[in-house]
């Protein structure tokens, strides 16, 4: 998919969120800014009354708007995917302020779909969910009270790439980045050949799967690159 709008080609991901009123604030904010691709994951009320008050001229966004059951549906087909954090995470990928995460995320939305992942409003994204991600991104504000509503998280996010739709793209790269399909099954084989080899120990996995994690987000793993990979683990894997 190549849009002549990159923004056609980010999503924003609501996981678990509990108030409607944020979902329909989150809509109007993102059709502000000129995104349209909302989608949800387990959200507790929805569809709502309240969520299309305060959509107000944005009922399009949340009737289009997509509601699955888990992070790994939402993030289907995308190349790159940022976690919205408010807090330090151990053993957490890159993090970027809001303005560098929007310049990366609209690079790749030229040709690729990509997503911004919001959690819930009380504890914000699992570290599972964040994991799932490739880098993080903070929204700079006061370290003595740093509460942002989650409308007016994705208000920001949306201006920032707005902002960043007007600079000029950068050099484009040759190579095809890999989807988050493809980097879940490579990730899936290479823990199964830790195993059968006996470098994993599922019972004692301790964190070395979230390490490899980290490590593979920071390569951006291009198609080729993860077609490579899975060749060498296949190959070890009749060795074994």
């Amino acid at each position: 998919m190549n849009p002549q709008n990159p923004l056609d080609n980010v999503r924003i991901i609501l996981s678990h969120t509990s108030h409607p009123g944020n979902i329909g604030a989150s809509a109007r904010a993102m059709k502000t800014m000129g995104l349209s691709s909302l989608v949800m994951v387990n959200p507790t009320h929805f569809p709502d009354h309240e969520a299309d008050m305060l959509a107000a001229g944005a009922l399009d966004v949340l009737t289009e708007a997509r509601v699955c059951v888990s992070l790994d549906e939402a993030l289907s087909g995308t190349v790159l995917a940022a976690a919205l954090s408010a807090r330090p995470r151990e053993l957490s990928h890159n993090a970027y302020y809001a303005k560098q995460a929007a310049g990366i995320l609209l690079e790749q939305a030229r040709h690729h779909p990509v997503a911004l992942v919001f959690g819930g409003e009380t504890s914000g994204l699992s570290n599972e969910e964040a994991i799932k991600c490739q880098m993080l991104v903070y929204i700079p504000a006061n370290p003595e009270y740093a509460s942002l509503n989650l409308a007016a998280a994705v208000q920001v996010m949306c201006y920032e790439l707005r902002l960043a739709l007007e600079n000029p793209p950068a050099r484009e790269s040759e190579f095809e980045s890999a989807t988050f399909e493809e980097i879940e099954m490579f990730y899936r084989q290479l823990e199964k050949t830790m195993v059968s080899t006996g470098y994993l120990n599922p019972d004692q996995p301790k964190r070395l799967l979230e390490r490899l994690r980290r490590l593979f987000a920071r390569a951006r793993l291009e198609k080729e690159e993860v077609n490579i990979l899975r060749g060498i683990l296949k190959a070890l894997s009749k060795h074994s």
